[in-house]
């Protein structure tokens, strides 16, 4: 399962075909080949470290979801960095993307920052609107050929290259910039949001794994499950019934004759007779 689907399987077989020539050429008296591959197998656990590398750094972060150990040593945690504001712009601004068939990469991150990815790019550092996201991933812009990436409620930076995902699994019909989106989340935390300039589609990627999404209201209900942060709701209004108007009126009356008895026994004690 660990390199089911992704190149190591290739590697795989290419490690059984050389096990195979090293057998054969020993059972054949080939002595020359023999002494060749022999030579070859020494070098054999630097090369499996080499050649298995991505897929042994995916299986380590895999290890830490089974709890193997506490979440907060392991991992900073998904953590949910936008508020409503931010999603709607990004809502509108990928719906618009969408229907005009803008092809576009946002990436928001979830987790640790992503700096190096981030460096290589155009920094902005702006607040997150829909008419500059917009105006981002126009064909004519410098910055449309890349991703933006997204910390918080700003623009972090735009025209980003990102990591290309080496998993065979991915559809065939998928090209570089869904790569590139899924390939950032293998590697960060982070969730991508990808339009398609083929089809006009919009499609979600978190972990690796992409999710098409058929309507904006679909991207808002993601967004607002997993990068919305959570804010407090406000105290319902409490509706106002007559009941509790007549009381208040019953206050004031009290606090009013309250009042003027303690007038009328001031004036009295001072020899002034209080007016009916």
């Amino acid at each position: 399962m660990l390199v089911r689907g992704t190149r190591g399987w290739r590697i795989l077989l290419g490690l059984l075909v050389f096990a195979v020539a090293l057998t054969l050429s020993d059972v054949l008296n080939l002595v020359t080949l023999h002494w060749i591959l022999e030579k070859a197998t020494m070098l054999g656990p630097v090369a499996l470290v080499i050649l298995f590398l991505p897929e042994l750094r995916q299986t380590l972060e895999g290890l830490t979801k089974f709890s193997l150990m506490p979440e907060r040593v392991v991992e900073a945690g998904h953590e949910k960095t936008l508020d409503r504001t931010a999603v709607e712009e990004i809502v509108g601004a990928v719906t618009e993307m969408a229907r005009d068939r803008i092809g576009a990469i946002l990436v928001i991150e979830t987790g640790a920052h992503m700096d190096e990815i981030a460096a290589n790019g155009v920094p902005l550092n702006a607040k997150i609107s829909s008419s500059l996201l917009g105006s981002i991933f126009f064909g004519q812009n410098p910055l449309h050929d890349g991703a933006v990436i997204i910390r918080g409620d700003s623009i972090l930076a735009a025209a980003c290259r990102l990591p290309l995902s080496e998993s065979a699994r991915i559809d065939k019909t998928l090209h570089m910039r869904h790569r590139a989106a899924i390939g950032v989340t293998e590697q960060n935390d982070a969730v991508s949001i990808v339009v398609s300039e083929e089809r006009g589609t919009i499609s979600v990627v978190q972990e690796g794994k992409l999710q098409l999404l058929k309507t904006s209201a679909e991207l808002r209900e993601f967004l607002i499950n997993q990068v919305t942060k959570d804010e407090p709701r406000p105290e319902p209004i409490r509706p106002f019934r007559k009941k509790d108007r007549d009381k208040d009126k019953t206050k004031v009356t009290a606090k009013t004759a309250e009042k003027i008895a303690e007038q009328d026994v001031e004036m009295a004690s001072t020899g002034v007779t209080p007016l009916e």
